[in-house]
């Protein structure tokens, strides 16, 4: 009898501690859903599981797999299978140029200077920017230099893209044209937010509470709980509560 095949995102009770401090403490989760959402509030270990989760950091115990790629220990393999989008564009952006920008993960891959420039071409091309190619990136507004972001990331075609607050500061046409852009993508999206709206019609939800998992499940339930408990965290006269 074979066994079951594993689902695409496979987190096994990983804790992060970094300078001995607990951040993350046995966080599982184990889906093939298409949308994943992750809400807590601020100091409850949602930067910290989007970096374990797409392989920037590793957890101090526990496994990280996409697709079956262990994301710490095969980082070629793993910024394939995985990127991410973070909140502000500049702590992403390493080039001067669009293209360089775009062309560096695909590098990184493995890819030859031709190959990753026609992946260049072909992402500029899908997003009808074209024209951007040989654009100062410091010239672009934040909105844009957020588009170049995504665009860097989808050109190496991973399997899993995390959000982690890409929309916060954008003024609210960028955001909506993000969010199209994003919507459309036929792939599995792991969205990091504080703000329960923004992953309401998700298929899964994790809530993470001090780097614990609270709740987890499909999205009405969860998100419900975590409503009613931000609610009452914000009528109780002990505020310090909602500094976590």
């Amino acid at each position: 009898m074979t066994s079951p095949t594993p689902p695409l995102i496979d987190i096994d009770r990983i804790s992060y501690t970094p300078a001995g401090t607990p951040v993350l403490r046995d966080v599982s989760l184990r889906s093939d859903a298409s949308r994943i959402g992750i809400v807590g509030r601020n100091g409850s270990g949602k930067t910290s599981f989007a970096r374990v989760l797409s392989g920037l950091v590793a957890a101090d115990e526990g496994q990280v797999r996409i697709g079956g790629i262990d994301v710490a220990r095969d980082r070629r393999r793993a910024i394939g299978a995985v990127g991410i989008l973070f909140q502000n564009p500049d702590h992403q952006i390493i080039f001067p140029t669009v293209e360089e920008e775009i062309a560096f993960g695909l590098l990184q891959m493995g890819q030859s200077k031709a190959e990753a420039a026609r992946g260049v071409a072909a992402i500029l091309g899908q997003f009808d920017k074209r024209h951007w190619t040989q654009a100062s990136i410091h010239q672009l507004s934040q909105g844009q230099r957020q588009l170049v972001c995504l665009m860097a990331v989808l050109a190496m075609q991973p399997r899993v893209v995390v959000l982690d607050e890409p929309f916060a500061g954008l003024d609210i046409p960028t955001r909506l044209h993000l969010e199209r852009v994003l919507a459309g993508l036929d792939l599995t999206l792991v969205h990091i937010t504080h703000d329960p709206a923004a992953v309401a019609a998700y298929d899964h939800i994790l809530w993470l509470e001090r780097g614990e998992v609270v709740q987890q499940g499909s999205a009405r339930p969860v998100l419900r709980a975590f409503e009613t408990r931000m609610k009452e965290l914000g009528a109780s006269d002990d505020l310090s509560d909602l500094a976590g």
